[in-house]
């Protein structure tokens, strides 16, 4: 048998078990899951400086362990001097081995060194069961090498699971273990 990331295999024997006996599932299938995490970035000073998009572009890749695409302007906006078609943040979606393997590094290496953290705010659900999160600094993934940036830019995680509800997400994103602040 090949590989498989700790946080999978810990959702399959502990994860679905704590979900169903919380909120009464009758089947396997009822219980949410996470299918993709998408890490993206604006970057708004790239209508000026074309090469800001390839760093970002770069910095990505290192964090995510995935190709990085760059994100279109879909019109024309005068007062910020924008043109249609022309590169202005980048993304990467992650799913599977990756997905798991990011929020595993995320959780036990980079969210525990956000300067003063005590854990992430629960106000970021949707009302659909997708939460998104926001990190003031690229130089608390420890794949980032801090002499060789340009400047210190943030970026945005959004987790989408299959839950219905904020609190079935929520309870499922706490039990693969992103520590939301108490209340």
């Amino acid at each position: 048998m090949g590989y498989s990331p700790r946080l999978k295999e810990e959702y399959k024997s502990r994860v679905i078990g704590a979900l169903t006996e919380e909120f009464g599932y009758k089947n396997v299938m009822q219980v949410p899951k996470l299918t993709k995490i998408v890490v993206s970035r604006g970057v708004g000073a790239a209508v000026a400086d074309k090469k800001l998009i390839d760093y970002s572009l770069d910095e990505l890749t290192t964090i995510t362990g995935q190709r990085a695409v760059a994100t279109i302007s879909k019109k024309d906006v005068a007062t910020f001097k924008l043109r249609k078609g022309m590169p202005i943040g980048t993304m990467v979606t992650l799913r599977g081995e990756r997905m798991y393997e990011f929020l595993d590094r995320l959780v036990t290496s980079s969210l525990p060194r956000v300067r003063d953290f005590n854990g992430i705010k629960a106000t970021g659900f949707d009302g659909r069961g997708n939460y998104s999160l926001g990190v003031t600094e690229q130089i608390i993934f420890p794949e980032i090498d801090i002499d060789k940036i340009k400047k210190i830019e943030g970026m945005n995680i959004t987790f989408v699971t299959t839950a219905g509800t904020d609190k079935e997400a929520k309870s499922l994103l706490t039990e693969l273990g992103l520590p939301f602040k108490k209340n």
